[in-house]
């Protein structure tokens, strides 16, 4: 693929695979799993019980408060570079923003199949509904659908692929990618600082918060244990990932010291957490943590995640003033054209792009 057609328009292709949706109603009365979607690796490491440790929660409206934005800088500092995970409470997305959200989204994975195919993925993109990352016909298989779009910059919107029902759907999902994108620009800011540089270096990166919105949808399975809703993986492509838990069905578990943390997401809280570009931006200050997604043996579960994405024409590597002496630089540098092709070439596998790019 040519460079000039790398972007967050065109960003990879997955093999058509079957809807998981209608598969789960068929295993619901068959009981059995098709050996594609069983993970043996779904139990090789412990899950973490209470006690174990629990995910940070940030205040937004401290970071925004004088009184308090230094103390609870040092608290979003730490989650970032420690667990790279947090739960952000305060955020000031607007409930009604919140509730329309989760009841469009909600409203739209109940239509009919051939209702939600009208905004299938088309050949060569991942925007739409359908499946990514399915790389060979012998891969094993997330337990999930998905439906993915671009919506930031809003010229770039491709709208074949936003739902025209529920009606609500398309205001409602660009009102809350508004939202978003100015909760992650304060974000951006509150983290550069706290790493010692300028408020607006990221910022520049980021130039005008990019954004992909990948709405999950996760069927019950009656042998929840033996399969995964989404494989172990960091957030590849972007820097900061926003996710909104739309039902009261757990499942995200995140990876710390060897075991599995389940998320309990709070009320009113959006999880975030750091993806691989701010790992590599912050060399390797701040931390792109592995997670996953579990399945329910009884409920659907979903969520939405928003991933902010670099500039197309950012270059992608150790910020100069981050490399000082006894921190070399801990990763390549590239553009981030180059950096997605990479991305989006291999199956979700842990840390290994990560590691790929290692000194």
């Amino acid at each position: 693929m040519a460079d000039q057609k790398v972007s967050i328009q065109n960003i990879g292709t997955s093999i058509p695979v079957d809807n998981v949706q209608a598969l789960a109603a068929s295993v619901a009365d068959s009981g059995a799993v098709p050996p594609r979607y069983i993970r043996p690796e779904a139990n090789a490491y412990p899950v973490a019980q209470d006690g174990d440790g629990e995910l940070p929660v940030i205040d937004f409206a401290r970071l925004l408060d004088l009184r308090f934005s230094q103390e609870e800088s040092a608290k979003l500092h730490y989650a970032c570079a420690e667990w790279g995970f947090f739960q952000l409470l305060n955020h000031q997305v607007p409930e009604e923003v919140i509730e329309q959200m989760k009841a469009d989204i909600m409203e739209f994975f109940k239509l009919p199949l051939e209702e939600k195919k009208a905004f299938a993925q088309g050949p060569g993109g991942l925007q739409g509904y359908g499946q990514a990352f399915v790389m060979s016909e012998e891969q094993k298989l997330d337990w999930a659908d998905v439906f993915f779009v671009i919506t930031r910059p809003v010229h770039l919107r491709e709208m074949r692929f936003w739902p025209t029902r529920p009606p609500t759907f398309r205001n409602t999902l660009s009102c809350y990618s508004a939202e978003l994108k100015r909760v992650a620009s304060t974000l951006m800011e509150v983290i550069a600082e706290a790493l010692g540089i300028a408020p607006d270096r990221l910022l520049d990166i980021f130039d005008d918060m990019p954004q992909g919105v990948r709405i999950n949808y996760y069927p019950p399975c009656p042998e929840a244990d033996q399969v995964l809703g989404l494989s172990p993986h960091t957030d590849g492509g972007g820097g900061l990932t926003l996710l909104l838990q739309i039902n009261d069905v757990q499942g995200l578990q995140i990876k710390n010291n060897g075991k599995w943390f389940p998320v309990r997401p709070l009320p009113g809280a959006l999880v975030v957490n750091i993806g691989d570009i701010l790992e590599i931006l912050s060399n390797g200050k701040l931390n792109s943590i592995e997670h996953r997604a579990v399945i329910n043996t009884e409920k659907e579960r979903l969520s939405v995640a928003t991933f902010l994405f670099p500039s197309e024409d950012a270059v992608i590597g150790p910020l100069p003033e981050l490399v000082t002496k006894g921190c070399e630089e801990k990763y390549k540098t590239m553009s981030y054209r180059d950096f997605l092709k990479t991305f989006y070439a291999r199956k979700l596998d842990g840390r290994s792009l990560l590691e790929s790019l290692r000194l």
